[in-house]
């Protein structure tokens, strides 16, 4: 059951918990999502699933082979200022929730 934790900028992020054996980069192929490639200060693989046609909306995954778990967000519009990490982004809320549920779902069928 996916559970609330603290993210990097102190606010709830939405976590999956793995139990997989295959490679994570297919598994979240297979849900819709591309990577983003390897976030440097944490080690994760990144990666985001559009919402429409363009690139914001998107949720937004970090996932962590070694602790088997994915953190996960939506992004509702692009950072403001240039090399900032920080943007409008949902870590709780039903359209996160579902899309977890969706994730595991996915997951368990494979």
């Amino acid at each position: 059951m996916p559970e609330d934790i603290k993210g990097a900028f102190g606010k709830a992020e939405m976590r999956i918990i793995l139990e997989i054996k295959e490679n994570p980069y297919n598994l979240m192929r297979k849900c819709g999502y591309h990577s983003e490639g390897i976030d440097k200060k944490t080690g994760q693989t990144v990666f985001a699933r559009r919402l429409g046609v363009g690139n914001y909306p998107r949720f937004h995954a970090h996932v962590s082979r070694e602790k088997q778990e994915i953190n996960l967000h939506l992004d509702q519009k692009k950072p403001v200022y240039k090399d900032q990490p920080a943007h409008a982004a949902e870590y709780e809320g039903e359209l996160v929730e579902k899309e977890a549920k969706r994730i595991k779902k996915i997951f368990r069928g494979l």
